[in-house]
């Protein structure tokens, strides 16, 4: 493993893309207290880093990058094994991949081994009470094997037996643990983490929720940036595909980076969600005649951002939603466009309306100014 600390990609970063934005997943995971938030994003304190990537891991816009965890290239020797064995650094464990922390192997990348029936072997779990790492570790792979096993569910609902192999934890860092004295696991599956960490996960997982209100979102709290796909979105819609035509619908959870998004009536088509985007999730599109605001599943992460800069609060994510990729985009909102009587501009209104936006405001200025 590289001793480089995770590298912050700023643009990514929904804290800057959003100035006002709450989200801490990154510093809610680290269990060292190494990440300092900002309006841009992050900083990370090399005294306290003990590069365990659960950061990275808990980041749905992979706004955090670490060498010492590359997901692809684990997938990559894995598929040319018939058993893969991984295992975490700090418990001295051997295995064919070697990972700063059982938490921070994220959710698709077990469901993507499992759906390709690979049987995985995880190694070194026994040691998370005497980790460093400690209880966010645990309670990050719990909620990785949680959300595998709804994904191994869902699979199991369209056809039985479901065409999967669940990772699983190595029973003999139980036994072994068992022979030293320190407190058994008892059941080697992820519902024994679930009842470990028991409010931890939830907490965890509470971090999806938006604020109950927000401020105001001025222009300048939106920073522009290009839209980046992460590795895990990529690898979940291959986990989702379907050959039929049947919905995989799998319920919102933290360790997915998926949503699917709904509007309600009240917006006011100020377009911060779109712009605010780090994926291009959200889309207009835009003809003479109409104007639409689209939502691409297969692009959203479940970051929330948007969830966030909207102040009518009328964009809510679905509790469980279908995941199946290369659906058709999903319209949000659609407006008939009008044409101003002033400057012959196109505009889209709730209410029919004589004259834009812009030439209002000129004409309220003019008021201003001149009564």
């Amino acid at each position: 493993m590289s001793l480089a600390y995770p590298e912050l990609r700023a643009s990514r970063c929904t804290r800057y893309r959003f100035r006002y934005s709450a989200c801490s997943r990154c510093a809610d995971a680290c269990p060292h207290d190494a990440l300092a938030l900002t309006d841009e994003g992050g900083r990370i304190d090399p005294a306290r880093c003990q590069n365990c990537a659960l950061c990275v891991t808990a980041c749905p816009t992979d706004a955090l990058a670490s060498e010492a965890l590359k997901p692809v290239d684990m997938l990559r020797q894995a598929i040319r094994h018939e058993h893969f064995t991984i295992a975490c650094a700090p418990s001295g464990a051997s295995g064919d991949a070697v990972v700063p922390c059982l938490g921070a192997v994220d959710a698709a990348s077990l469901a993507y081994l499992a759906k390709r029936r690979i049987p995985v072997t995880l190694r070194g779990a026994a040691h998370c009470e005497h980790c460093a790492h400690g209880p966010r570790g645990a309670a990050q792979l719990a909620s990785n094997l949680d959300a595998c096993g709804l994904l191994e569910d869902a699979a199991a609902s369209i056809e039985k037996p479901a065409d999967w192999i669940a990772p699983q934890l190595d029973e003999a860092d139980f036994a072994n643990a068992d022979s030293r004295g320190s407190a058994p696991f008892a059941a080697v599956r992820r519902q024994w983490f679930r009842r470990l960490v028991g409010r931890g996960v939830a907490e965890v997982a509470q971090s999806l929720e938006p604020p109950a209100s927000a401020p105001s979102t001025p222009d300048k709290a939106i920073r522009p940036g290009p839209y980046a796909l992460p590795e895990r979105r990529e690898l979940l819609q291959i986990v989702c595909k379907r050959k039929d035509d049947q919905p995989f619908r799998v319920p919102l959870h933290d360790a997915l980076p998926m949503m699917a998004l709904s509007l309600q009536p009240g917006c006011n088509n100020c377009e911060a969600c779109f712009r605010v985007c780090p994926t291009g999730a959200i889309q207009i599109e835009e003809s003479p005649a109409d104007y639409q605001l689209k939502f691409d599943a297969d692009r959203c992460v479940a970051c929330a951002v948007c969830l966030e800069v909207c102040q009518p609060h009328v964009l809510d994510a679905d509790a469980s939603f279908d995941a199946r990729p290369e659906q058709t985009p999903r319209v949000l909102l659609s407006m008939a466009k009008q044409r101003c009587t002033r400057c012959d501009r196109h505009f889209v209104s709730h209410t029919p309306q004589q004259s834009c936006p812009i030439c209002r405001d000129d004409e309220d200025a003019f008021t201003a100014i001149f009564g």
